[in-house]
């Protein structure tokens, strides 16, 4: 994967390649198994229908779900986080609806929660600490009669960190709410068990984890969930449970699908190779001055580094080195917008930080071999910018 490529990526939290393997599996979907899924009465559409069935229990095992058909397809992680917010909003008839989130939430959370509380929903956004984690006891406190879901990130996309997700869980459910997680980041990267951690909802996308893009997918715990306490936002056809309508992405769900059992299989031992690859870079770019990495030592995911030189603007940093490394000055979602990252304003509260901070995030395809290279790549740009100043 690197013999061709002179611009090393740094920048799977935003996206990944999709695996050769997962392509491998997706073709005959494009051409010769072309059915559609919902058409059972013949063979093309009973084979599309059997590769689904084949994809959502791969996607259900790496979850550990207990009935695959929990899996609910959906066009992206958006589209399934839109689902669990306004379908449970909706549910409960557009009134004395009350949820609880965090300000570091992903913008496809934090939107839709802006929309509805424009419907009339009241919504409680939870601080966070330095190192991006919520207080329990403010989450405690938090809770009102009304109380109908909880939506706390899985793992944040711009520092990797990981909530307490079980202890937030156990929480929501003392409190007779449901629990919903934006696992996207996390899918594929770290053990996700939604029955041990009483997840009632989760939303993931395949594109994360060397999947291909536009699939998704809404885990739904139907023993705890009813059809009453989440509706339907797309409608046309009834398909996957009557939760979403739409001719199914076959080739898109086989991908996933694949993604995931190479992921499940994989996993393990990826996690060890780019935690030693994370731990190489940041022990050599730490000799650079004024190296400051955002978090702590916290549970985090190991691929992604959140990390500054300084006050020295990341922007100025990515555009020196753009020709020999590709990464993020923050969320890949916002980095259009000139203001600074919510989460980092969130856990630093300082604009200079956050003007400053660097993502880089190392995948399946990074070498170890290139480490000495992206090392090296920060200290020439670090001393061009300086001989400027």
């Amino acid at each position: 994967m690197t013999e061709d490529r002179e611009i090393i990526y740094l920048d799977y939290a935003a996206t990944t390649p999709t695996d050769p393997r997962v392509v491998e599996a997706m073709l005959p979907y494009f051409t010769q198994r072309f059915g559609n899924a919902a058409s059972r009465t013949h063979f093309y559409g009973q084979e599309a229908s059997d590769a689904v069935k084949t994809a959502r229990q791969q996607i259900a095992d790496l979850i550990h779900a207990e009935k695959s058909e929990d899996i609910i397809f959906t066009s992206g992680a958006t589209e399934a986080i839109n689902l669990a917010i306004i379908g449970s909003f909706e549910a409960s008839g557009r009134k004395d609806f009350h949820m609880i989130t965090a300000l570091t939430e992903h913008k496809a959370v934090l939107d839709t929660c802006a929309y509805i509380e424009s419907q009339g929903a009241e919504v409680t956004y939870l601080g966070v600490d330095s190192n991006g984690l919520i207080n329990l006891e403010e989450l405690t406190q938090s809770f009102r009669p009304n109380t109908k879901l909880v939506s706390i990130m899985y793992a944040n996309n711009e520092t990797g960190v990981i909530q307490p997700i079980e202890k937030i869980a156990a929480l929501t459910h003392i409190h007779h709410a449901m629990f919903f997680t934006d696992a996207t980041q996390a899918l594929g990267k770290t053990e996700i068990d939604v029955r041990k951690m009483a997840i009632d909802l989760l939303a993931c996308s395949a594109h994360k984890l060397y999947g291909p893009n536009g699939i998704g997918a809404l885990y739904i715990d139907r023993s705890y969930i009813s059809k009453s306490q989440l509706m339907a936002h797309m409608h046309g056809g009834g398909h996957e449970g009557g939760f979403r309508s739409g001719t199914l992405n076959t080739p898109g769900i086989v991908g996933f699908g694949q993604a995931c059992a190479l992921a499940k299989k994989e996993m393990g031992e990826e996690a060890a190779r780019i935690s030693k690859i994370a731990q190489r870079i940041v022990e050599g770019v730490s000799k650079i001055s004024d190296f400051t990495l955002n978090t702590d030592t916290v549970d985090k995911l190991p691929n992604i580094i959140s990390f500054r030189f300084g006050d020295i603007d990341a922007e100025a940093i990515i555009i020196q080195s753009k020709n020999s490394i590709a990464l993020s000055n923050g969320s890949a979602c916002t980095s259009k917008e000139i203001k600074p990252s919510h989460v980092l304003m969130a856990m630093k509260n300082d604009p200079n930080i956050a003007y400053a901070t660097l993502r880089l995030s190392i995948g399946r395809f990074t070498d170890e071999a290139e480490v000495d290279e992206i090392i090296s790549a920060f200290e020439k740009a670090l001393e061009e910018l300086q001989a400027y100043q």
